[in-house]
């Protein structure tokens, strides 16, 4: 079994992986994904042998649609996921207008905005696809998340950022067996 399908295997032991995906695909945005601390923290979870999810900030949902840059746009996608589900903190964003955020050059897909963001296991989405199966997103590959390494992306210029967002995140604390590299 390739990493790829380790990782949908163990997604799947989440009993609202498949809910939450439909609410989103119901939006009909293009190139989506749940991103982040969805999908990383409930892999670490899962790796500690943890019963219970480690609760979330938020839910990052990523799209990129260059013809329609407004912020108000998102935010209406937000309040429609609030509407179906008010126990997250949705954070729907458009990866076509993220770049001005790090003065980047414009980013040309969704995966290539979350390769720029500042870990690896960060870097991580799912979708689901016209057939209703789970497609994985994932610039820097799954070897890091499950070998529970944390590394500063190579795309990602500000080291002294990198380490203040581990340390305020206190994962080294969360999840004991994780390592920095």
């Amino acid at each position: 079994m390739n990493l790829e399908e380790k990782l949908i295997n163990i997604l799947k032991t989440n009993e609202n992986l498949m809910r939450d995906l439909e609410w989103v695909r119901q939006l009909g945005l293009p190139h989506w994904c749940i991103a982040a601390g969805y999908v990383r923290n409930f892999v670490w979870d899962y790796l500690h042998g943890y019963a219970d999810q480690t609760p979330l900030n938020d839910v990052d949902v990523l799209y990129f649609n260059p013809t329609d840059l407004r912020e108000e746009s998102e935010k209406d996608y937000d309040i429609q996921l609030i509407n179906q589900y008010d126990k997250y903190n949705w954070s729907v964003k458009n990866q076509a207008r993220m770049h001005t955020k790090n003065q980047d050059d414009p980013f040309v897909s969704v995966a290539d905005a979350m390769k720029r963001w500042p870990e690896t296991v960060t870097a991580v989405g799912i979708r689901l696809d016209d057939d209703m199966n789970i497609e994985v997103i994932a610039p820097h590959g799954l070897e890091d998340l499950f070998q529970l390494i944390i590394r500063k992306s190579p795309y990602f210029k500000d080291e002294a950022y990198f380490n203040s967002r581990v340390n305020n995140k206190r994962w080294l604390d969360i999840w004991p067996q994780l390592r920095m590299a």
